[in-house]
């Protein structure tokens, strides 16, 4: 029989798994990406922006699609008060590394993450914008698998890891 296997296409209920990478779409520069296929379970635990769930809806296993996202839109315009720079001394060991994320707590009790963006001699910079805030993205997404979801994906709404079953008798006292 010839015709278009609704089975086997996204759409609430169905297990999914993708890899995908985010590009800038000024640059072409490849932001981040994950190579380690994702696994949820479609209308239950959406992983990835509501925009891009829609996106994925309909679509099978083997396609891969685009889907260009305004940070702007998302995130709202960039925020220069979020950007800090102190003296390196100041600043702990572990975080001087361009890349560590750091989560800090105002004065209200609301926490933050910062990133920390520039380190030279003297100075250290942390960014509380999101990475993506003021950028015009793509998400490349490669699906892997589409398929039925078991019934215990289904109710925690992603990939049940293997292994993760513990045998009791590991967590008694010796």
């Amino acid at each position: 029989m010839v015709g278009f296997d609704m089975s086997k296409t996204i759409q609430d209920g169905k297990f999914v798994e993708l890899t995908y990478k985010v590009t800038d779409k000024k640059s072409g520069r490849v932001l981040t990406m994950v190579e380690f296929p994702l696994g949820y379970v479609h209308g239950h635990n959406e992983i990835l922006s509501p925009f891009v769930h829609k996106e994925l809806e309909g679509k099978s296993a083997g396609d891969v699609i685009e889907v260009p996202i305004d940070g702007n839109q998302i995130f709202g315009p960039r925020d220069e008060s979020l950007v800090f720079t102190n003296h390196i001394e100041n600043v702990p060991e572990e975080y001087r590394q361009v890349g560590t994320s750091i989560l800090m707590e105002n004065d209200k009790g609301q926490t933050r993450s910062f990133l920390v963006t520039r380190i030279d001699d003297k100075t250290l910079t942390v960014d509380g914008n999101n990475p993506l805030c003021g950028r015009e993205v793509v998400f490349v997404l490669d699906i892997q698998t589409v398929r039925e979801a078991t019934d215990e994906e289904a109710k925690v709404g992603g990939a049940i890891s293997a292994g993760a079953d513990i045998d009791p008798s590991l967590l008694k006292p010796v």
